[in-house]
């Protein structure tokens, strides 16, 4: 069996019908009960309950990066393969990810305005996430702008190619400037990095059940655009018969 048979509408038609209720089920539980787990951890003894911010704006900012990079790849097989539900999964994951971005532009302000002192900063990082979003909705803008779909995927894969510059500043900026205010990454793989595991295990459950969500949505949102093809499709036929 290829990946590529789940190119084929009506293939992944069924089998993201099979698999919905199940990824609705793990995000529904894994959100919540991070969440909860999360609000109820007691407060830090330098950010007071501020620090629980965390648990909506790390999860948040990690997907509106990452579903860019997914639209990056969906682009690069249309671009490549021509795989028409490629081209509306990366259309249908727009919207989230420009959703994601603003979770986590506010959370970030209303976290960073008690430890900085201000609302926002020209900051490497916060302003290459704040280019990200205007990709976001520009992509959206272009697909709503042109009527020819394929066009319209083509030119908005380019524009994926050019954004994944700024989603990728987003993610390691820190790495690149040393100024700004905005702090390294809040999980680490070096162990003398690590937050309290009162805090990192509930940002574990809650990340998952924000990836859950987002595939949730994403399935949802992609097969709602493939029935709106065939439509389109139908209604063309009709016109020409």
């Amino acid at each position: 069996m290829s990946i590529w048979e789940y190119a084929n509408p009506v293939k992944f038609m069924r089998t993201s019908g099979a698999i919905l209720p199940w990824v609705v089920a793990g995000a529904a539980i894994c959100t919540v009960t991070g969440l909860t787990w999360g609000f109820l951890t007691p407060e830090d003894y330098r950010q007071g309950s501020t620090v629980k911010i965390v648990f909506l704006h790390v999860p948040a900012a990690m997907m509106a990066i990452n579903i860019w990079v997914m639209m990056l790849v969906a682009s690069l097989i249309w671009l490549i393969r021509r795989h028409h539900v490629s081209a509306l999964a990366a259309k249908a994951a727009a919207p989230i990810g420009a959703v994601m971005t603003v979770i986590g532009l506010i959370t970030g302000a209303v976290w960073g305005q008690p430890m900085w002192g201000t609302w926002w900063e020209w900051d490497p990082r916060l302003t290459s996430f704040l280019i990200l979003l205007l990709f976001y909705i520009g992509y959206m803008a272009l697909w709503s702008a042109v009527e020819d779909p394929d066009s319209a995927a083509d030119l908005t894969g380019v524009l994926c190619l050019v954004g994944s510059v700024f989603a990728l500043l987003s993610r390691y900026a820190v790495f690149f400037w040393n100024q700004g205010l905005h702090q390294g990454a809040s999980l680490s793989v070096q162990s003398g990095e690590r937050m309290s595991a009162v805090y990192r295990y509930p940002l574990y459950l809650t990340m998952l059940g924000f990836g859950l969500l987002f595939l949730s949505l994403l399935l949802i949102r992609t097969r709602t655009e493939i029935r709106k093809r065939r439509l389109a499709a139908l209604q063309a036929r009709e016109m020409r018969a």
